[in-house]
């Protein structure tokens, strides 16, 4: 059945924020494509998400090479998207990828050099079926590669109309400042920072990182609002045994010490008090945060996505 988007969808309570001081809107929430949209998981099911998402004025969808998995299979999962159903849309959309972490075998798949960022960007192109990403990340730094490689690269991903913008995951304080002042000399400003940011990790605050990026005019957007799922209801009676937790995948059983547990209830019961979930408290702790344009959240269904977008509620 051909795909016919929402006709209300950017008056259903969605709300855009300016991205620092540039002409890009983003939606408070937006999709992530790290888990649930790899080639181990159903299609449909992704399609579903993605249909409920851009419905509901979700316009920014967030990708990475290796994405999966495994690898790359996030991206084509995209690429089947926007032939199916997103390709009358692709200017209604803001989709970002990213290169920096392992995705191929040999000195040239990894880390920030302009050899590996330039094809992970034409690999990440062909397997989403675009001509452009609108924002193309640097996604972690790299220690041995001289800033200004990695950086010259980026600037010419722009010079090259295979980005309209461009964006920095995770990197230092001190290199992000020079990033900053490099892409501004070029006349390829920096568009946003893309970090971990939740009430259980606070880095960006402590570090200076969000204060950096506000004064800048940096757009921050946070990635693990919900710590991979600690700031749900789902750790509230222990370690359910079908979690990621009990799988340690992404969560250790360590974690979730007396103290955290005793934590994550005492906020459970501060956002029943407000009539809100510890998820929705999680969420709009972030979004209250000056500077912050938006939060990526993922979602394995439908109703988990429905949850998180009360948040803006």
């Amino acid at each position: 059945m051909n795909y016919k988007a929402n006709e209300s969808r950017y008056d259903n309570g969605m709300k855009y924020e300016r991205c620092g001081r540039s002409g890009v809107l983003l939606p408070k929430v937006s999709l992530g494509f790290w888990h649930n949209f790899g080639g181990v998981d159903p299609y449909e099911r992704s399609r579903e998400i993605t249909r409920y998402a851009f419905d509901h004025g979700i316009t920014h969808f967030d990708l990475a090479n290796n994405y999966g998995p495994p690898y790359g299979s996030a991206e084509e999962t995209l690429g089947r998207l926007m032939q199916d159903d997103f390709a009358p849309y692709r200017d209604e959309l803001f989709i970002s990828t990213k290169a920096g972490y392992d995705m191929w075998p040999g000195p040239y798949g990894n880390w920030g050099s302009r050899k590996y960022l330039m094809a992970s960007l034409d690999q990440s192109l062909r397997r989403m079926h675009l001509d452009y990403v609108d924002l193309f990340y640097s996604h972690r730094f790299d220690p041995e590669t001289p800033i200004e490689e990695t950086l010259q690269a980026m600037v010419d991903i722009v010079r090259q109309g295979k980005a309209l913008y461009l964006g920095i995951s995770r990197w230092p304080a001190d290199a992000l400042a020079k990033a900053i002042d490099y892409l501004a000399e070029r006349d390829t400003p920096l568009l946003i920072f893309q970090d971990k940011l939740n009430m259980l990790n606070r880095t960006p605050e402590t570090n200076g990182t969000l204060e950096l990026c506000k004064s800048r005019g940096v757009g921050f957007i946070s990635f693990s609002p919900l710590a991979q799922g600690l700031l749900t209801d789902r750790y509230l009676q222990g370690i359910p045994t079908d979690s990621r937790m009990a799988k340690e995948k992404f969560l250790r059983k360590d974690m979730l010490t007396e103290e955290l547990l005793n934590q994550l209830q005492e906020w459970n019961e501060e956002a029943k008090k407000c009539g809100q979930t510890l998820a929705e408290k999680a969420l709009r702790w972030i979004l209250n945060h000056e500077g912050v344009t938006s939060v990526l959240v993922g979602a394995s269904s439908v109703a988990q996505l429905e949850k998180n977008l009360k948040a803006l509620s």
